[in-house]
């Protein structure tokens, strides 16, 4: 099966009349103020200023100055039209030291000040509490690695809901935990400063904190918060699809295990209540290999009822599918499978940095995941919360070519047609969709810094003022916006 499958006849249809539109951002990627008004560093404010770093001056010090234009993003939001608004609240600008023994009432005036304007214009906040920025304070006593953070962060949790929670009805408590935990506890060059630990056991048990922190804040918020807030609170998930590179059944099996070690690992602890029985029985193999303990936590029983169930909804970051091939695993993996882009020849676009492919677009499997997601959790209440595009070599451009992004435009269209056959043919529950991002901003895959752009307004980093103007795409997700879909006259409309 080739990432190049025809996606079928496009629909021309609208969404539910309840589906929520939305633009996302998060705290470091977009606020800048690193150091103003008792805000302490993050893991990413101590990388980008002590170590050696490939891009001088990228960082997010400052940033697109969010914390200085509530007034101008608000009103970037109001211009599209959505109903709701995705960002991050950063636990260091809150929390300097990382714990509610020192709170920042600066830090607290700002994000009110930041969901009133919303709630003035008639924008929702959707509000993420980790989106990657962890106290510095924290990352020195073992960051992720360690229980004590899971406490802090379930404090942290009940201070936002306490201070905001009056005015905020959509809660995400850590955004993309496994990826996160590969790329700071596992893989190299992806992330802040990873923390390498022995046969790769760092990488689960952060993702396995991650999980017990989410649902310790999940119960604070339903048991303390949520009768009189009522509101909801889940998990914000990452994934990619996986298909077969052939139709052999050793590829399939390969394409299985992708969708496990993708989505299940972190899923089905939170709707069904404990790890994927082939994770757990393939790590326990590959640890007894190398004469160590299963490299995987296990749950208790009481930590598994604990944890099932804590989502309200099923919160969906999702980019792009891989191929995937067999291949015989070797000591230092249990995946077994490789991945092929295919980019050669295809004609998708795409986002390379040199001649590495990170990014191809790839329609059909949105549709695909959203309907794996349906099958395996019972069907439950979906929303994208983050999906956008990176144009190649876009940051280079100027005047009005910069603001001409037809291959962003294509990729919001097709991606968002293949999203309403899931609700309308496939019936998957779709409720939501948050485009990535809002404005350019600070992107820390490969640590790019400014160079890899997915916003729908440009950001003038060269400024001073950080100049936010509208692209194609901001008009083109306005209309959609409008239209609550497709009607025959956006949906054919030669972009």
């Amino acid at each position: 099966m080739s990432l190049n499958e025809e996606e079928g006849d496009f629909l021309n249809d609208v969404f539910p009349d309840d589906f929520v539109w939305g633009a996302a951002s998060s705290a470091y990627q977009v606020e800048g103020g690193w150091n103003e008004d008792g805000k302490g560093p993050s893991a990413w404010d101590t990388y980008t200023h002590h170590v050696k770093y490939p891009r001088k001056g990228y960082n997010g010090d400052i940033a697109c100055d969010s914390y200085h234009k509530i007034d101008e993003d608000v009103a970037l939001l109001k211009n599209l039209g959505v109903s709701h608004y995705r960002f991050s609240i950063s636990w260091p600008r809150l929390l300097p030291r990382g714990t509610v023994d020192h709170v920042n009432p600066l830090g607290v005036q700002y994000y009110k000040k930041l969901i009133g304007k919303l709630l003035e214009n008639n924008i929702q906040p959707a509000v993420t509490l980790y989106h990657f920025d962890l106290p510095q304070a924290l990352v020195d006593c073992g960051g992720w690695l360690s229980r004590d953070v899971v406490d802090k962060f379930v404090e942290y949790a009940r201070l936002c809901f306490q201070e905001f929670g009056e005015n905020v009805k959509i809660w995400m408590t850590i955004n993309e935990p496994g990826i996160y935990s590969r790329v700071r506890y596992g893989e190299r060059g992806m992330l802040e400063p990873e923390v390498k630990a022995e046969s790769g056991e760092g990488t689960y048990q952060a993702a396995h904190n991650m999980l017990l922190a989410h649902a310790k804040a999940w119960h604070v918020y339903d048991k303390e918060f949520r009768p009189s807030q009522n509101g909801k609170i889940t998990i914000v998930l990452d994934s990619d699809f996986f298909v077969p590179k052939t139709e052999s059944e050793a590829d399939k099996q390969a394409a299985y295990r992708g969708m496990l070690w993708s989505l299940g690992w972190m899923a089905d602890p939170v709707f069904k209540g404990d790890y994927p029985e082939m994770m757990k029985t393939t790590i326990e193999e590959k640890s007894r290999a190398k004469g160590l303990p299963c490299r995987l936590p296990s749950f208790s029983e009481e930590e598994k009822k604990l944890i099932k169930g804590t989502a309200d909804f099923f919160s969906l970051n999702f980019y792009c599918g891989q191929v995937a091939e067999h291949v015989a695993c070797n000591p230092d993996t249990e995946w077994g499978y490789e991945t092929d882009q295919e980019l050669k020849g295809s004609k998708k676009p795409h986002w390379e940095v040199g001649a590495v492919p990170l990014f191809v677009a790839t329609p059909f499997a949105l549709r695909k995941v959203l309907v794996w997601i349906k099958e395996r959790y019972n069907n439950p209440d979906v929303m994208i919360t983050e999906n956008g595009f990176c144009c190649q070599g876009e940051e280079e451009l100027q005047g009005p070519e910069a603001l001409n992004d037809v291959e962003r435009t294509d990729f919001i269209k097709r991606y968002l047609n293949e999203a309403l056959k899931a609700c309308k043919i496939d019936g998957v529950n779709l409720k939501g969709y948050f485009i990535w991002s809002l404005m350019d901003c600070f992107e820390w895959i490969n640590v790019l810094g400014f160079n890899a752009r997915f916003g729908i307004y440009r950001v003038d980093f060269e400024s001073a003022d950080r100049t936010r103007t509208p692209k194609k795409s901001a008009f083109y997700y306005k209309e959609i916006v409008a239209n609550n879909g497709f009607k025959t006259s956006i949906g054919m409309n030669k972009l």
